[in-house]
C-alpha cells in the first residue's frame, strides 16, 4: 500500500508531568513497580518507566504513516501536532481522564482538522463522558479497530514490535527487558478485574503458539544476548500445551532465559518448578488476594504456601498481590493475613484496596446497592480521578475509608521493615536456585544455575548500601548474612570492588536525594515513527544514507545504538572497504557529526580488507571531530594493519 496517500496518525500517551506531586491520585505515574509495589522502599526501589506499549503494538500493525509519543510535555506535543495529522489517538486510563481532557483540548486548538480517537482502559467510562473529547472511541482490541477506521483490511496475523524496558537500581541501569505481548484479557473473571471484563472474560492470543513466542525471544537474543523478558499475558501458563512447546524450544536453543510472567495459583499448580525454569520462568506475579476471597484461581490441590515455597526454593522470584478491604476483613484479619503472607517471604508485594471499576461485577454490585461513599456517588469525575487502588471508595461493613487506607499503608511499611529491600530478597532467591541446581543431573538446569551465578557476582557492590541504610537493624543484619553467603559460595570480592561498593553508596544517597526533592522523576519524551521518511541527522537518517553503500557479497554497513542512547551510534563495517566507498562513507559521517552533537563508534573489527586511501579518507575527513569518534580495530589483520594504524593514532580506542 502506498503510504504517501494514507492518512497520518499520531498516537500518544497523556502528557507529563503526572503523579501525586502534580495533583494526581496515588500510584498514578510512569512506573508500576515504584508506584504500586516497592513504593515504601525509597532509595532501594527498582525503577522502570512503564510505556504505553499498546501504542507501539498498534503502530507496528498498521499501514499508514504513524508516530508514537510516550509522555510528551505540553510544548513537545504542540510541536508535533503542528506537523499535521489526520488522526490523533490518545491512550488513557480512568484515573487520567482529566489529563485526557487537557490533551484533547490542545489537539482541538493546534490541529483542529484532526479526528481524535480515544483508547485504553479509560474507555470503560460512559459515552457521555467521552464523546465531547473524541470523535471515535476504541473499546477492545486496538489493531482491528484502527485498521477498520483507516480502511485497511483485517490482519490474519499480527507483527510483533521490538520493545525493551530498562531497569535501574540506585539510578544505574542493571538490566534490559524485552517485552513480549502474548495475549489480552483473562478468563478467571475476578469481580474487581478490569482486564478480565474489558475483554468479556475472553483470552485473546496474540502469539498463538509456543513457537510464535520463541520467535520473539530470538529477535531479542540477536540484539542483546543478556536480555531478560516479561511476557505480557495475564495467564500465559494456563495453556499448558503452548507453554511446554515454548519450553521445548528454549531447551533446544541451549540458552537459559530469564522470564517474568503473570500467573494464578491455579496455573502454577500445573507445573513443577523445574519445568518453569526450563522454559526460562524465574519470576512470577501471582494473585494472593485474600484468604477468604473465594476466587476460582486460588482453588487447586496445592496451597499457596506449598507453591510459593517450592518456587523460591528453586530460584523463582515471587511477586504476591494482596487485596485490602474485602467485606469479611477487619484490621485484625488484615494483619493476620499479612503476617501469614510475610511468613512465605515473597520477594515483592503489592497491596491494593478492593475497589470497583466500571464494567466489572463489583461495580454493578456497588451501584445496585448504593455503596459508593457520598463524595464519590455525588461526583463521578471525583471517583474516576481517585480510583487508583489507594483510596477507599465504598462503604465497608467493618471499617471506615481512612481505616482501610491506613491498613494498606501498614502492609507496605511492614513488608519493608520485616523482610527488607526487595533487591536483596531477589538475590537470596537466586542464591537458593543456584545452590539447588548447580549439581543438577539436568544439564540445562546446571546452565540456569550458571546464569544465576553470573547475576549474583554482579551484586557484589550493592550490599554495603543495604548494610548501612536498610530500614531496621534486623534487615541490615539480613543483608550482611546474605553477603557472607554469596562470598562463601563465589569468593571474596576483588580489590576494585572497594571502589564500586562505595560508589554504590554514593549512588544510593543520590537516589534518595532525588526522591526527597522530586528531582529528575519525569522521563524524557520517547518518539518513534513508522513508515515515515527519516528526519534529518537522526539515527534512521544516517542508516538510510549509509545503506546506499552496501555492496552485496563485499561490504556491509550497519548502524546501531550503543549504551542505549540515541545520540551515541555505532557504525559497523564488514567485508572489504575500497577507496571509493571509504571516501563516500567518511563524507556521510562527517556531515552527521557536523550537524549533530552525537558521538560515533567506528567498528572495523570485521573488515577483511581496507585500502590505504579508504583509511586515509576517514582520518582526514573526521579529524576535526576526533574527540567524538572512537574506533574498534580487527584483532588479527596483518593484511591491512598499516592502513588502520593511522586511524588508531588519531581516534580513541573503543573497548566494547
Amino acid at each position: 500500500m502506498d503510504t504517501a496517500t494514507q492518512p497520518k496518525l499520531l498516537l500518544t500517551s497523556v502528557m507529563r508531568p503526572i503523579g501525586p506531586a502534580y495533583g494526581d491520585a496515588e500510584s498514578v505515574g510512569y512506573e508500576l513497580l515504584h508506584a504500586q509495589v516497592t513504593r515504601a522502599q525509597g532509595m532501594f526501589s527498582p525503577r522502570a518507566v512503564h510505556r504505553q506499549f499498546s501504542l507501539d503494538y498498534m503502530a507496528e500493525n498498521l499501514e499508514n504513516p504513524t508516530v508514537v509519543l510516550h509522555y510528551p510535555s505540553r510544548r513537545e506535543l504542540i510541536k508535533e501536532l503542528k506537523k499535521g495529522y489526520e488522526y490523533v489517538g490518545i491512550s488513557f486510563i480512568m484515573v487520567t481522564y482529566h489529563r485526557m481532557k487537557e490533551l484533547s483540548a490542545l489537539v482541538r486548538e493546534h490541529s483542529p482538522q484532526s479526528k481524535i480517537v480515544l483508547g485504553g482502559f479509560g474507555t470503560v467510562l460512559p459515552d457521555e463522558a467521552l464523546t465531547p473529547y473524541g470523535d471515535h472511541i476504541c473499546r477492545g482490541e486496538g489493531v482491528a479497530f484502527m485498521r477498520d477506521l483507516l480502511g485497511q483490511p483485517p490482519l490474519a496475523e499480527h507483527k510483533h514490535p521490538f520493545i525493551e524496558s530498562r531497569l535501574q537500581v540506585f539510578s544505574k541501569t542493571v538490566s534490559y527487558t524485552g517485552m513480549i505481548f502474548a495475549g489480552l484479557g483473562c478468563p478467571n473473571g475476578c469481580d474487581f478485574c478490569s482486564t478480565s471484563h474489558f475483554f468479556k472474560r475472553q483470552h485473546l492470543r496474540l502469539l498463538k503458539t509456543g513457537a510464535d513466542v520463541y520467535a520473539v525471544v530470538e529477535r531479542h537474543l540477536a540484539a542483546n544476548p543478556d536480555a531478560q523478558y516479561t511476557i505480557l499475558d495475564e495467564e500465559f501458563l494456563l495453556n499448558r500445551d503452548r507453554a511446554l512447546e515454548f519450553r521445548d524450544l528454549v531447551v533446544k536453543g541451549g540458552r537459559p532465559l530469564s522470564i517474568f510472567v503473570f500467573a494464578s495459583f491455579k496455573a502454577l499448580s500445573l507445573y513443577t518448578p523445574e519445568e518453569l525454569l526450563e522454559m526460562g520462568v524465574d519470576g512470577v506475579w501471582v494473585g494472593y488476594e485474600g484468604e477468604r476471597s473465594g476466587y476460582e484461581k486460588r482453588a487447586n490441590s496445592k496451597s499457596p504456601e506449598e507453591i510459593i515455597g517450592a518456587l523460591k526454593e528453586n530460584g523463582i522470584t515471587v511477586l504476591a498481590s494482596m487485596i485490602v478491604g474485602f467485606d469479611y476483613q477487619t484490621p485484625e484479619i488484615i494483619k493476620a493475613e499479612h503476617k501469614r503472607l510475610m511468613a512465605l517471604k515473597p520477594d515483592l508485594c503489592q497491596f491494593m484496596i478492593y475497589n470497583p471499576n466500571p464494567g466489572t461485577p463489583l461495580y454493578d454490585k456497588v451501584k445496585a446497592q448504593n455503596l459508593f461513599r457520598k463524595e464519590f456517588a455525588d461526583n463521578p469525575e471525583h471517583y474516576w480521578k481517585w480510583a487508583s487502588g489507594f483510596r477507599s471508595l465504598t462503604e465497608h461493613p467493618h471499617m471506615t475509608g481512612p481505616e482501610i487506607e491506613r491498613m494498606q499503608e501498614y502492609c507496605f511499611e511492614a513488608d519493608f521493615r520485616e523482610l527488607g529491600p526487595t533487591i536483596y530478597r531477589v538475590a537470596e532467591t537466586m542464591l537458593n536456585g543456584y545452590l539447588k541446581h548447580k549439581a543438577s543431573p539436568n544439564p540445562f538446569l546446571r546452565l540456569k544455575a550458571e546464569r544465576f551465578a553470573r547475576e549474583l557476582r554482579a551484586t557484589y557492590p550493592m550490599y554495603l548500601p543495604g548494610e548501612l541504610f536498610a530500614p531496621t537493624l534486623r534487615t541490615r543484619a539480613l543483608v550482611h548474612r546474605l553477603k557472607k553467603r554469596v562470598y562463601a559460595e563465589f569468593g571474596a570480592p576483588a580489590f576494585s570492588n572497594q571502589f564500586l561498593k562505595w560508589g554504590a553508596v554514593a549512588a544510593a544517597l543520590w537516589t534518595s536525594f532525588k526522591l526527597r526533592f522530586n528531582l529528575f522523576q519525569n522521563p524524557a519524551l520517547t518518539r518513534k515513527g513508522w513508515r515515515l521518511p527519516p528526519e534529518p541527522f537522526t539515527r534512521e537518517w544516517l542508516e538510510a544514507q549509509l545503506q546506499k553503500h552496501n555492496v552485496p557479497q563485499r561490504l556491509s554497513v550497519l548502524v546501531e545504538e550503543y549504551d542505549g542512547r540515541r545520540n551515541q551510534l555505532k557504525v559497523r563495517l564488514e567485508g572489504a572497504l575500497d577507496r571509493y566507498h571509504g571516501e563516500k562513507l567518511a563524507e556521510e559521517l562527517r556531515t552527521y557529526l557536523k550537524e549533530t552533537k552525537g558521538k560515533l563508534v567506528l567498528d572495523f573489527e570485521r573488515l577483511k580488507i581496507t585500502e590505504r586511501e579508504a583509511a586515509a579518507a576517514f582520518s582526514q575527513r573526521l579529524s576535526e571531530y576526533r574527540s567524538r569518534v572512537s574506533i574498534s580495530l580487527p584483532r588479527n589483520a596483518p593484511a591491512h594493519a598499516a592502513q588502520l594504524m593511522v586511524m588508531a593514532e588519531m581516534f580513541k580506542y573503543y573497548k566494547g
